[in-house]
């Protein structure tokens, strides 16, 4: 039986994988922040990413390097990737929105809608249920949503100011941008050639009420890795999660 829903879900990704990873030295030295394995995986980052988006139906990916760009060129041209990938390198710094919009511009299909995600997070979760949460919202870009886990114990109390109960590292509150997007084509055309999105475009749409939010459900595993604790923690859940 086929699935009425396919046709709109993307085939097509852009991976930002630029960054300098400064809080991740001494791993970044010599690789760009996607490149650094999860202890006990032996697969960078980005390898994982890769291998999920092809899962996720995806066979074209754009990859945006910067730092050390030729570490991350090198290690793309000879793995056994899942997917096509093309790589792009901007001459000079355009910004997080430039960089987004110079990257989609090398998607092989431009009329088409794409994932993006940034080249640090490391998740599993069904793309294809936030691809059909897009298109049902009539959404030009929508944004993953997570609740981490505050690096914090948190206690609760009750109304006479007494502790009832000590809460190691609650799950936050508030829903953050977990770095993972779904954009219809029109999308790369409302991007500046030069600075930040999430200041420009993405509060335009929102005005517009056309910038979803799906929110990653319960269960799911995502962590950013910014630093060496999350490398340490991730290497730790993943084995909890046996893979």
């Amino acid at each position: 039986m086929s699935d009425p829903n396919a046709a709109s879900r993307p085939v097509q990704a852009v991976v930002l994988a630029g960054g300098q990873g400064s809080r991740l030295r001494p791993y970044t030295d010599d690789r760009p922040k996607p490149m650094v394995e999860i202890p006990g995986t032996g697969t960078p980052i980005i390898g994982h990413q890769l291998s999920w988006l092809a899962e996720e139906g995806v066979t074209d990916v754009v990859v945006s390097c910067g730092h050390l760009a030729e570490v991350l060129q090198k290690w793309l041209e000879t793995a056994d990737l899942p997917v096509s990938v093309t790589t792009v390198v901007e001459s000079e710094p355009l910004g997080r929105g430039g960089g987004l919009k110079y990257a989609a511009a090398h998607l092989p299909h431009p009329d088409q809608p794409w994932y993006a995600t940034n080249g640090d997070i490391w998740t599993r979760f069904s793309l294809r249920d936030m691809a059909d949460f897009h298109t049902e919202r009539d959404a030009i870009a929508t944004l993953a949503l997570a609740r981490p886990r505050l690096p914090w114990g948190a206690v609760r109390t009750d109304g006479f100011g007494r502790i009832t109960d000590f809460i190691e590292a609650p799950p936050s509150t508030f829903e953050i941008n977990a770095g993972v997007y779904v954009f219809s084509p029109e999308f790369a055309g409302l991007l500046p050639h030069r600075g930040d999105h999430e200041r420009t475009t993405f509060p335009h749409l929102a005005r517009e009420r056309r910038l979803a939010g799906f929110t990653i459900p319960q269960g799911s595993y995502w962590r950013a890795i910014d630093t060496a604790k999350d490398l340490t923690e991730a290497a730790k859940e993943l084995a909890a999660l046996g893979r």
